[in-house]
């Protein structure tokens, strides 16, 4: 199985409506490693990496618990970073 890193940004009422905290729990199911966090500008970031099909799995499981509150999902492929030995929540 191929291994994949994404960074992701969620656009829209993303922030006080739970986020993180899902995305959090749906990233370690999906077994991935990276971290979500608030950015300053209402936006949540979101580092994911691991099998191919568990990143795409994350991020449309994802956008199907929070889809009316997404206006935008920008996703963008970069190398993967072996710094993240598990997926967190960071500030």
């Amino acid at each position: 199985m191929s291994q994949t890193a994404k960074h992701i940004i969620f656009i829209g009422r993303v922030q006080g409506v739970g986020f993180r905290f899902t995305a959090f729990n749906i990233a370690n199911r999906c077994g991935l490693t990276g971290f979500v966090r608030n950015l300053f500008d209402g936006t949540v970031e979101m580092f994911a990496q691991g099998p191919a099909e568990a990143v795409d799995d994350c991020i449309r499981d994802i956008a199907e618990e929070f889809g009316g509150y997404l206006r935008e999902t920008k996703i963008e492929e970069t190398p993967a970073d072996p710094k993240y030995e598990d997926f967190k929540i960071t500030f």
